[in-house]
């Protein structure tokens, strides 16, 4: 159960805070830490309307791999009917945010206290080409 799940590994942190499971993700987030990052992340969003917040702000390194997770999240939690916040500081990572119009889909609050004030995210906003395309794996 998602709810007892709190594991920590190299890449990521999971723990509780006002109802919501935090993924708190650290280091380098590319093709190999999100081989050990996915399964978790699968297991958070794997319960009906998962209450989910992903904290970027101790990633020193964010490539494709990670947006992919984050789309993965994203499609996972809506098609359970939760929630997805998205915290992020990082300058090079937001500006990779905007590029890809991630950050109108998944809009990155500054801390998770800033992340749990907002209000529900839109239920399913209009997708961007990025995350219309098929991944290996998903769902």
């Amino acid at each position: 159960m998602a709810s007892d799940f709190a594991p920590r590994t190299r890449h990521l942190r999971i723990h509780h805070d006002h109802g919501h499971v935090v993924l708190e993700l650290r280091g380098e987030i590319d093709l190999l830490s999100t081989t050990e990052i996915t399964p978790l992340l699968d297991a958070v969003t794997s319960e009906p309307a998962p209450r989910v917040v992903i904290d970027l702000r101790r990633v020193e390194f964010f490539d494709c791999s990670g947006l992919r997770l984050l789309y993965r999240a994203r499609r996972r939690v809506l098609d359970r009917g939760g929630r997805l916040h998205l915290v992020c500081t990082h300058p090079l990572t937001l500006r990779m945010f905007r590029l890809t119009g991630l950050s109108r889909l998944l809009p990155p609050s500054a801390s998770t206290e800033e992340a749990l004030s907002r209000p529900d995210p839109v239920a399913n906003p209009p997708e961007s080409p990025a995350s219309t395309v098929p991944t290996p794996g998903s769902s």
